[in-house]
């Protein structure tokens, strides 16, 4: 159950001003670990799909038979155990990700929300969940970027050690420091217009299923911001999944070793986005990657909810000063 003081106040700050003294260091590190915990557990559970999916984008001539045939063919050439390929990777790069992710788009969100005032703020709430979430994910993507290339490593070499220590060692030897991070131009391209589109769709989503049943998430049930939570949450993972999926291509081939030639990763990007084409850039694989980011986005934000309501904090909404619901 929400501490119903710590929710008073976070209710209260939205039209009160003064969010940056209210909401202190104590709250941003509740986010951090709530959101730690929700994208560790939700990418661990998810590692199967995500390995099928990186197959698809690597190898479409061969993984052809979509999400469920790309799993039996795993299975049927591998094993069961093939699709835990690159767990341990999977969950430490995500629970680091989501801490720096959801516990940077508080901070900012609140920083933004209290320089603008009160009024500036709910009218300009669309921008700050596209400003707040751009600069939380810019720095998260810094921690997850050199984990997210021993995963992918990991899943498109068969060779290469399955363990997070062993893998992170191969790398140094044989890529250097660089290697951890030839990834990062796509990833930041992939991951930065996704969280964008995954926070501000979710915040609209919400506010429009809060205002069509009439109650605003200070006097809803609890099981109702849970259903508000996943259903908002679903739409969201569906959206910045197409937007986001070309760079999430690129991202899974050019940490393929030898892919796109020789030279710097631009030149690598380019040729791979050359020879792949822009349409299948932006659709093989999508299918699998819309199934698994849907539902990875909907149990985010429901346990993330959960986990904040379970250490006493209450997420931080936007409130029209002028008066009705916050969202």
């Amino acid at each position: 159950m929400a501490n119903p003081k710590v929710s008073e106040m976070a209710l209260a700050a939205s039209s009160a001003g003064g969010l940056a003294s209210q909401f202190g260091s104590d709250y941003y590190l509740k986010s951090a670990i709530a959101g730690g915990i929700c994208c560790g557990i939700t990418h661990g559970a998810l590692c199967p799909v995500d390995v099928v999916k990186t197959r698809i984008q690597l190898n479409p001539t061969l993984y052809n038979k979509g999400l469920i045939g790309g799993i039996k063919q795993v299975v049927q050439a591998e094993g069961v155990g093939a699709l835990s390929t690159g767990l341990g990777a999977t969950a430490a790069g995500y629970f680091v990700q989501g801490w720096f992710k959801f516990g940077g788009f508080e901070f900012f969100k609140i920083q933004f929300a209290d320089a603008m005032g009160p009024q500036k703020a709910w009218d300009n709430r669309n921008s700050i969940y596209l400003a707040a979430s751009a600069c939380a994910e810019f720095i998260a993507d810094i921690f997850l970027c050199p984990l997210e290339a021993i995963r992918i490593r990991s899943v498109s070499d068969s060779t290469f050690p399955k363990g997070l220590g062993a893998g992170a060692a191969r790398m140094l030897k044989t890529d250097g420091v660089l290697g951890f991070y030839a990834g990062l131009g796509p990833i930041l391209f992939k991951q930065i217009p996704y969280t964008m589109a995954k926070f501000a769709v979710q915040g609209k989503a919400a506010e429009m299923m809060y205002i069509a049943s009439g109650e605003g998430p200070e006097k809803s049930s609890g099981s109702k911001k849970m259903g508000i939570s996943l259903g908002s949450g679903i739409i969201a993972g569906v959206v910045a999944a197409i937007i986001s999926h070309p760079a999430d291509t690129l991202l899974s081939k050019i940490n393929k070793a030898g892919a796109g030639g020789t030279g710097s990763t631009t030149t690598r990007l380019l040729n791979i986005a050359k020879e792949i084409g822009f349409v299948k850039l932006a659709t093989v694989g999508l299918p699998a990657r819309c199934v698994m980011i849907g539902t990875l986005t909907a149990g985010q934000f429901g346990i993330f909810d959960s986990v904040m309501d379970t250490v006493g904090a209450s997420k931080y909404y936007f409130k029209n000063p002028a008066g009705g619901n916050a969202h």
